[in-house]
């Protein structure tokens, strides 16, 4: 397939060498993938600070369309908020503890209460305005 794609076009040097990788993610230690129950707790319910949690699952398509829009916004406020994302299929005791009936929710969760709740797709504008009232929110 290489080989075919360099006599298509022409190309003198290897296809891999020509691509270059430029990273335009937001940083991922605002962002971390619930692994366990006792991660949640240590990370999610002790935080001082608040830590919106996503609750997903892997086959949900306005799941998948949420991810990049949230991740945005957690980028831009960098340092205020976290995001914890734990997959319903993997953490089925979370998702119950925290009522979730259908995904995607996002979560407020601060000094280990829910403040405030988001369900469904939401588009970045609003994500931006929820995040902003749950960061400039002090209790």
């Amino acid at each position: 397939m290489m080989a075919a794609l360099q006599k298509i076009f022409n190309l003198r040097a290897p296809i891999g060498t020509l691509v270059r990788g430029i990273s335009t993610s937001v940083p991922r230690f605002e962002i971390f993938k619930v692994q366990t129950p006792e991660e949640f707790n240590e990370k999610v319910r002790n935080s001082k600070d608040p830590v919106i949690v996503d609750f997903f699952a892997t086959w949900c398509a306005p799941c998948r369309m949420l991810t990049p829009r949230i991740e945005t916004v957690i980028g831009e406020n960098a340092g205020k908020i976290k995001l914890a994302k734990v997959d319903i299929d993997e953490h089925t005791d979370l998702a119950l503890d925290y009522e979730v009936a259908s995904v995607p929710v996002l979560l407020a969760i601060r000094n280990g209460k829910v403040e405030q709740r988001l369900v469904g797709l939401q588009d970045t504008d609003k994500l931006r305005t929820w995040v902003q009232n749950v960061v400039g929110t002090t209790k």
